[in-house]
Formats: structure tokens, sequence, C-alpha cells
């Protein structure tokens, strides 16, 4: 029996099984065969990719079973393991199963432990579903798989409103995305009379320059398909305008953050454009489009990250950004470089979350950083983690010497960027450039924020005004902390989770199922770039035909100038001196510096009013909408002319009627006299 199979299913029959235990028995059965499923299936997913890493594997499809047909519509539920495939198994069982394990600490408290276990599970069965897949409607079922599961978990505390509000988010705004995902497959099956991705693929270049009716205009067909493919991409992955949804799943646990981000639900778009590449790769307009969307997240997602206080949140815009990444190297044809960024970011994004989640843990889930300051004393080996993970995510290393996992990964998405010569490449190049400036600026803030400076949790002179005034919640609900969001972060005031009486916080480092994890993942953080950066980048024996490989563009992106090789360095050493100047050199900067930009500052704080322009936009009209078919609908018409209009008259008439039943004979006699009279003067008259 083919490994593959028992991959995918074992995290499936632990859901099934954590999910009917649930609290019928101690939450510890639940959570050890979840995670010890989750581990086997991450066991037997390496051995797959090293074979395909050493060349000693081949492409194979193993059938599971017939599934449906319909006219000419037939297709079986068959799991392809080739290349590309191995790379998704190992991001996703690896980082799940840490995930996994990182909550038997982080959710210890949790009442819900086994549900949210047998949750987890099966959000990574969906994925595995999705990135096995051998036929778009197969990928469709992982595909809302993910999204089902995200609603889950995001909402997992459901007694939480702004929980439900995010999830429900989350859900409606990946329809959107998936709307866009179903007819770019309705078109596909139109066009290619199939839905089997290798056949699809095989008939791709033959369908280059063919056109098709589309909204009463003749457009190329390839472009047509490919944009709306890549639409339900954009909701998947939160490009920018479905991206609304990705900042608020930080309402769920902070697990839930860490495999959503690093490992699963976003990365699928990108995972589905580098599967159908050939597709792409005859459709000029689509990859156009897919970078200019790609290096517009990355630019948006990085200016809204250098102004957050959250810390979860800072981390979540920064996915966002590095998932622009993917799609802009994807748009410009280097969909290895594409992968291998996913690769990197997978173990250097979950080190950020589970050491966000372990700092949170630290300072009783306090999230705010403007609380934080001098902890790397207090939690040194969560400190070392997320230095590991900042100096990969900011691309950290000498040219041709070493470099932590992100100095390879993005540094071959700008080359690659660069070599392609467009003028689409160019404005992803340079914004890709800028992005990583204030990538390093946020990351650095953060860090500085976080583990430097004066602990201000442990300011007597603001525990007394605490204790005495009491705070509301700083990010949702205090407006003056609101307007004055850049204030001067050494007179921060203390966090409304100080416990009075206490002598304030006592950061405690995490107990060992936390620590393991990040310790891992920092492995991977380290050295993921330098193990893997040939096979990845150069390898088109390594990729085998599971992904478009332009050689021609891998050979230009390698002889591109010397400042292109060294831009990524250049801007993350001026983000980095940034940081350092503003939060460590003179912490009154910040201020400053927001009074100063003013409408700017607030323009990034505020997240380009995405959200209040999708009020307006969508959300008002849609409650009018809503409110005029209760009134004049339901209520006008429905109610009006049904319970308040046919059935008043009934009961009304049965009220009269019932009058007539005496139960006196005469009076029947009388009624029957009365009709034979009417209908004698109906005949005759």
């Amino acid at each position: 029996m083919h490994p593959i199979l028992f991959i995918v299913f074992l995290p499936l029959l632990a859901a099934i099984v954590g999910g009917f235990i649930n609290k019928s028995a101690p939450s510890v059965v639940a959570k050890s065969i979840t995670t010890g499923a989750l581990f086997i299936s991450c066991a037997l997913s390496w051995p797959v990719f090293i074979g395909f890493w050493l060349g000693d594997s081949t492409a194979t499809v193993v059938p599971v079973l017939q599934w449906m047909q319909s006219g000419d519509l037939a297709f079986d539920w068959a799991l392809r393991v080739d290349t590309l495939t191995a790379v998704m198994l190992v991001v996703i069982t690896t980082v799940s199963a840490l995930v996994h394990l990182y909550s038997w600490g982080y959710m210890e408290e949790d009442p819900d432990q086994p549900r949210f276990f047998a949750y987890l599970s099966l959000f990574t069965f969906a994925m595995l579903m999705l990135v096995t897949a051998d036929n778009l409607v197969q990928m469709f079922f992982g595909w809302e798989g993910v999204g089902l599961a995200s609603y889950l978990l995001i909402g997992f505390w459901f007694k939480k409103p702004s929980a439900n509000a995010a999830a429900i988010k989350a859900f409606v705004v990946n329809r959107v995305g998936d709307l866009g995902f179903m007819l770019g497959i309705f078109g596909t099956f139109l066009v290619f009379d199939t839905v089997s991705i290798p056949e699809i693929l095989e008939a791709a270049p033959s369908m280059s320059g063919a056109t098709i009716g589309f909204l009463g205009y003749r457009v190329a067909t390839m472009d047509v398909l490919c944009i709306l493919l890549f639409i339900g991409a954009m909701g998947k992955s939160a490009q920018l305008g479905l991206h609304t949804w990705l900042p608020d799943a930080m309402e769920g646990p902070t697990p839930v953050s860490a495999l959503i981000h690093a490992a699963t639900m976003v990365t699928a778009g990108v995972f589905m454009v580098c599967r159908l590449s050939p597709m792409f790769e005859t459709a000029p307009v689509a990859l156009g489009v897919v970078t200019f969307i790609g290096a517009a997240t990355c630019i948006f997602a990085a200016t809204v990250g250098t102004t957050q206080w959250d810390i979860k949140r800072v981390i979540a815009y920064s996915t966002c950004s590095q998932l622009g990444y993917m799609f802009f190297a994807a748009g410009v044809g280097a969909y290895g470089a594409a992968m291998f960024h996913l690769f990197t970011h997978a173990f250097f994004k979950a080190l950020l979350f589970l050491g966000a989640g372990s700092v949170i843990h630290a300072m009783h889930h306090e999230q705010d950083m403007r609380y934080y300051g001098a902890l790397r004393k207090e939690i040194p080996l969560t400190f070392w983690a997320m230095m590991a993970g900042t100096l990969a995510i900011t691309g950290v290393g000498v040219l041709y010497v070493f470099g932590f996992a992100g100095f390879y990964s993005k540094d071959a998405i700008l080359e690659a960027a660069f070599a392609r010569g467009t003028e689409m490449s160019m404005f992803a190049f340079w914004m890709g450039a800028v992005a990583a400036l204030l990538t390093s600026f946020y990351s650095w803030r953060l860090m500085f924020l976080t583990f430097w400076g004066k602990p201000r949790w442990a300011d007597s002179e603001h525990i007394q005004h605490a204790v005495h005034h009491g705070h509301d919640e700083p990010e949702d609900h205090n407006p003056a902390v609101q307007e004055d969001a850049g204030h001067d972060v050494t007179h921060a005031v203390p966090s409304p989770n100080y416990e009075a009486g206490t002598g304030g916080y006592h950061p405690h480092e995490s107990p060992l199922s936390m620590l393991i994890p990040l310790g891992i993942l920092s492995i991977g953080a380290v050295f993921a770039g330098f193990v893997f950066k040939d096979a990845f980048i150069d390898g088109a024996d390594f990729w085998d035909g599971s992904i478009y490989f332009n050689e021609n563009l891998i050979h230009a992106l390698h002889n591109v100038p010397y400042w292109v090789k060294l831009t990524a360095t250049f801007v993350m050493l001026i983000g980095l001196a940034i940081a350092w100047l503003a939060y460590i050199k003179d912490t009154t900067i910040p201020a400053k510096g927001a009074e100063q930009l003013g409408p700017i500052y607030r323009f990034f704080y505020n997240k380009w009013y995405f959200d209040e322009l999708y009020h307006y936009l969508f959300i008002v009209p849609a409650f009018w909408l809503g409110r005029q078919f209760w009134k004049l609908g339901d209520v006008g018409t429905i109610d009006r002319f049904g319970p308040n209009g046919v059935a008043w008259v009934v009961e009304k008439g049965s009220v009269g009627a019932k009058k007539f039943q005496t139960g006196y004979l005469y009076s029947y006699a009388l009624v029957m006299l009365l009709g034979l009279v009417a209908a004698v003067t109906w005949v005759l008259f």
C-alpha cells in the first residue's frame, strides 16, 4: 500500500475519532490520537520528499475510488504524487504536527481541547486533499474543505463576538473568490472537455491564441480561464482586494494562525497557480495580472505592517506581503522560486507565529507590543527562536557564503523579476525591494518593542495609574489610544491585563511542549534555504515536469548585475537601521514621525481604509436591500395578504359561519330553504 494513503487519511481518521470522543474521555486521549496521527504522516512525508530531492522517485498516481460520472464528465478520486506534491506534503505535515504538539501547552486550560484538535486534523486533511488532487473537482473539494475548517477554527471561541464576526468574514470573502474559481473550473471543462489536470496541462499549449465569447466580447480563452482561476487564488491567499479576512483571522487561537498562515490555507492559491503553470504560460495577460496583484499586495501589506501594535497582526500582514512575493514570482515565470519561498516561508512564519504565541502566553494573553519590552532576559528561549525567524524573514546573509532561509528565496524572486525584463516585472522588482525594506523595519520593530528597551509591564508609576483608573482594551475600544497610535512607546500605560496587587506581570517561559516546536522550526528557518536552494531554483530534474520550468529565465537570473544581487541585503540593512534608531536610540521618533506624516500614517494605520470602503460599498447597500425585502416583501406583501389578509378573512368568516351551527333542526331547514330559493332565482333570472 502506497504511503500517500496513510499520509492523507490518517489526519481524517484522527479528526473523526477525536471529534466523537469530545468530552466523553479525558482530553489527553483526543490530543494523543490527533497529534500521533500527524507525526506519523509527517514521518512518512519526508522520505517521499527526499526521494524526489535525490532523484530516486518518479511521479505516480494512486487510485482511491471511482467517484463520479455524469454525461461527458467523469473523474475518479486519485492521489497524484510528484515533486510539487512532495514539497507541499512536508510543509503541511511538518508544520501541522508541530502545531498540534505546541497546542498541548498553549490550549492546556481550554475545556474544549478535543474539539480544537479534531478541527486542526480536519484542516490538515482538507489541505492534503487539495495538494494531492489529480483533477480540478478534487482540488475544489479540498479547497472548500480548508474554507470550512478555517471557519471552525477562527470562530473556535464562539462565545466571543469578535471571533464569530471574523469567522463569518473569512467565510464570506472566500466565497467571493471561490465564485471565480468555480467559473474557471466550469470554463476549463467547457474548453478542454475534461477536469483531469494532466490532460488539461497537456492540451493547454494548443489553445494559445484561441478566443472565446465572454460578456459579449471575443477574448483570449486562456487569459479568461486563468484570470478566473486566479480570482480563487486571491481569496484563499489573501491578495489585494480579497485580503480583508486575513488580519481578522487572528481572533482564533495562535496555533490556528500559525497553521493557516504558514502551511495551509493561504498557500493554496500559490500552489494552484504553480500546479497549473503550463496553463498560465499560455496566458500572458493573466500572468501580467498575477504579477501586478502580487506586487501591489506585497507593498500594501508591508506598509500596513509598519504601523500595527498587535503582535499577531504585524505577523499577519507580513504573511500577506510574503504571499505577494510568491505570486509575482509566479507571474514572471519563476515558479520554482515561488515554491522555494513558500517552502522557506512555512518554517520562519510558523516560527514567528508560535514565538508570538509564546510571548502572549508569557504576558498573560496580552497582544499589544506597547505593553512589552525587555523580555529577552525573561523568556530567553523564545527570544532566540524569534530572532532566528526574524533573521530568516528579513533575509540576512552573506552572498556566496551563508544566509538564513529568506536570504535565498526572496533574493531569487527579486532577481527573477529583474531578469524577466518586462515593464510589469520591473514594477514588481522595485515594489519587492521597497517591501523588503519595510519588512526589515517592521520585523525589527517587533523585536525591539518586545525584547529590548524598558520593561513597560513593570513601571510602578504607571501601575498605580492603571490600578486606580483602569483601562479598556487598547486596540479596539479606547479612542484615545486609537487617535494616539504613534505615541512614545517609553510612556505606554500599563496593560489592562495588569494584575492588581501582584506587583504587575510575571513573564514566564513556555512549557516544553511549546518550546520543542520552536526549536525544530528554528532549524528550518536557519538552514532550509542553504540546503535546498539549488534544487528549488535550478533543479529542472528536481521538478521533473511538475511545474513549468523556464531555463532561460533561470540562466538570466544568475547573471543579473551585481547591484541587483545586493539590493535585498542593502534595503534590509536600511530597515534595520531605521528600526534601531526609532525604537532603541531615540524612542520619541515614532510619535514625531506619526504626527508629521499625519494623513499618510493614519492611511496606513487604518489599513488603507479597505474595511471602511467595503462597508459602504457592499455591507450598507446589502443591509438596505435586506430591509426593503423585509418591510416591502415580507411584511408589506406576504404578511399583509397572508397572515393579515386572506388568513384574516378566513378567520373572521369562520367566526360568523359557526353562528349558524345552532344544533336546532328548524335553523338548518331555514338555511336549506333559503339556499333553494336562491338557486331557483338564479336559474330563472
